[in-house]
């Protein structure tokens, strides 16, 4: 039952999507190209319907069971409903955040999702108490926009939403969490449907509509699949989501480094810099896939690992963060203090 339901779910997935585009373009659900977008023609967004129509479709056939169930699935309404509102009138960005904080309040408070304490590596506990509520709302609202921001290329978002989905999937497995599981993967089969029609040259865009749903499902999911109260547990999804949250972060460092409003669109994202280095389109695209799938791998080793070898993972990891930062200008093109100090170090030894 659950595996011809994932098929079902992927075949209606792609079955729909040419329907959706016709309905983009009746809507005026448009993608026009400007100056910070890479295409050069007018094209149909509002392509995230397909993947929730998908989803929707799994979860009414195998209806999963979770106290935490129908909250998810109403905070999933509000923030599909934010996304084709934006695809067609284009919605402020404080509208579109208090939707977002609407549905996120949903999980958390009458859903009861939240993260209320974590355990230290080395021994002690560090309580949250009214921070709890709080921090798993800008949690949430974090990785929502966090996979909006890299929607820059053809199936860029489909495909690093689809590695994470597969990471927490396979993680929910071995931590025997059915529930996350289930719906992880009809999320993920929905999306690879739409990913046929969306990697590039893309024939639709996910628009917010895509970009927000598996965001913020990605989100809630990570939530339940580490709410293990471990510091190693807190840290594991993160690692997941190591590309879409190193580019928001790194966005939000140069804007504040260039004194700009941190809602300010450009052209500096990680996409944009592996485009500016001579990578092409398709290239930048799979490159970012191997580098999500790698911080998915380490992931499972983190997991696996002591307390020291997690740390010195986690070192490894940040390091690796810091070069390839600076090796594409993530920041600035200026900004390059690791790699100045080892090209200094090289020049002291060859004197």
């Amino acid at each position: 039952m659950f595996y011809m339901t994932l098929i079902l779910c992927f075949v209606c997935s792609i079955l729909i999507t040419p329907m959706i585009k016709k309905l983009a373009f009746r809507l005026g659900a448009t993608d026009k190209p400007n100056n910070r977008k890479v295409h050069e023609k007018i094209m149909p967004r509002m392509g995230g319907l397909v993947i929730y129509i998908s989803f929707m479709l799994g979860i009414l056939i195998m209806n999963p069971d979770s106290q935490y169930h129908l909250a998810i699935i109403l905070g999933s309404v509000i923030i599909v409903a934010t996304g084709i509102l934006d695809d067609i009138f284009e919605l402020s960005a404080k509208v579109k955040l208090f939707n977002q904080i609407a549905a996120a309040l949903v999980v958390v408070l009458w859903g009861g999702v939240q993260v209320n304490f974590i355990n230290l590596p080395f021994g002690g506990v560090l309580e949250f108490g009214v921070l709890a509520v709080p921090i798993t709302i800008i949690w949430i609202v974090g990785v929502t926009n966090a996979i909006n921001l890299i929607d820059g290329l053809d199936g860029l978002a489909a495909g690093v939403s689809s590695i994470a989905l597969i990471s927490i999937s396979g993680m929910a497995i071995v931590m025997g969490d059915v529930y996350v599981m289930t719906i992880g993967f009809i999320l993920l089969v929905s999306t690879l449907g739409f990913l046929f029609y969306n990697f590039y040259p893309a024939k639709i865009f996910m628009g917010d509509t895509g970009a927000l749903f598996l965001g913020y499902m990605i989100a809630v999911l990570s939530l339940l699949g580490f709410k293990n109260v471990a510091f190693i547990s807190f840290i594991i999804p993160v690692i997941i989501l190591g590309v879409p949250m190193t580019d928001t972060i790194f966005a939000i460092v140069r804007r504040l480094v260039k004194k700009a409003p941190l809602s300010a669109p450009d052209k500096s994202h990680l996409h944009h810099c592996f485009l500016d280095l001579g990578y092409t389109h398709k290239q930048t695209v799979l490159l970012i896939y191997a580098i999500s799938a790698m911080f998915g791998l380490t992931a499972f080793i983190f997991s696996l690992t002591t307390m020291w070898g997690s740390l010195l993972i986690l070192t490894i990891i940040l390091l690796a963060i810091e070069l390839i930062v600076e090796s594409v200008g993530l920041v600035d093109k200026n900004y390059r203090p690791l790699l100045n100090m080892m090209r200094a170090n090289k020049y002291a030894k060859n004197r």
